[in-house]
């Protein structure tokens, strides 16, 4: 039996699909149990309980062959590492208490430093905190940039006319798809092949810009004059903090930002066929920006 976290997130969701279809008991865990109906629906077994709940997070572990851990996102937590540290001593205590012998852990470019990068740091803290526990495997995923994140920019394309955001227009990004980092974490989950504490690097299809970002959307929904402007931390902050973003959420996130601008937070594996994943940026917009758009601009 495989326990997975965020089971009806971006990931997790295609970890416990793929799981499923390849006839193995799964225990999805969430906040929401319509959420996981859909898993529900093909024999998984649900576990209802908040991401800070120790004891009923070490009772969905145990009897786990193998877990997915993650840190949800809270981006309205008004003390960003106060939340993380009490997801990352939650999910560590369950494990430890569960006796869970492997662990594949979604992470992040970056989690090999312990400062200056911002939101990226909990991804440190996480890594480090499962080192610690006697006799578990751990395999760290350190995933590129989402291609998730772009979908932000739909507001942005209706406010301002152009893609805006912090990083720089030409510096290129190991670009991934979530649902790639899902395929991954459920083929090492299948395998259960790692040993020790061990992480590996998925950069994506290929390395992409902010313009080219911006070209191929605007090729997407009919606007080839597109650009990508690069706002400074002053202009980003009220912005972001009106779609929702906490001050302290804000801060971190421009805080990593600066620290992929300066190269401080990096990829550090040359790009290779094992740490390529097959999603194409055009792709995935076709298939999920495109039709955000279309309905945002719908609803207009």
């Amino acid at each position: 039996m495989y326990a997975i976290t965020g089971a009806s997130g971006n990931t997790g969701s295609v970890i416990a699909r793929t799981l499923l279809d390849h006839g193995k008991q799964v225990r999805v865990i969430g906040r929401n149990a319509d959420h996981l109906r859909q898993f529900t629906s093909r024999g998984a077994e649900a576990v209802i309980a908040e991401i800070t709940d120790t004891a009923k997070l070490a009772r969905a572990f145990t009897g786990a062959e193998a877990v997915y851990a993650m840190i949800p996102p809270n981006v309205a937590a008004p003390d960003v590492y106060a939340y993380d540290d009490a997801v990352i001593n939650s999910l560590a205590e369950a494990i430890a208490q569960a006796h869970v012998r492997h662990a594949v852990v979604l992470s992040s470019f970056g989690a090999d430093k312990n400062s200056g990068t911002g939101l990226v740091l909990a991804l440190y803290r996480l890594e480090q905190a499962l080192l610690r526990i006697p006799n578990l495997n751990t395999l760290s995923l350190r995933a590129g940039y989402f291609m998730e994140n772009t979908l932000s920019q739909v507001g942005a394309i209706h406010s301002t006319g152009n893609l805006a955001g912090p990083l720089h227009a030409n510096l290129k990004l190991p670009l991934i798809a979530t649902r790639d980092i899902g395929q991954a974490a459920a083929q090492a989950l299948l395998e259960l092949s790692f040993t020790g504490h061990q992480t590996r690097e998925l950069h994506g299809q290929r390395d992409i810009g902010y313009s080219e970002i911006a070209l191929v959307i605007g090729r997407a929904i009919d606007k080839p004059n597109l650009k990508y402007q690069q706002f400074s931390d002053a202009q980003l902050t009220p912005m972001l903090m009106q779609a929702g973003m906490s001050h302290d959420f804000v801060r971190l996130l421009l805080e990593m930002s600066t620290a992929i601008n300066s190269g401080h937070m990096r990829a550090l594996e040359e790009r290779t066929q094992q740490n390529s994943t097959p999603t194409m940026f055009e792709s995935f917009v076709e298939e999920k920006f495109v039709p955000v758009f279309r309905q945002t601009t719908k609803a207009a």
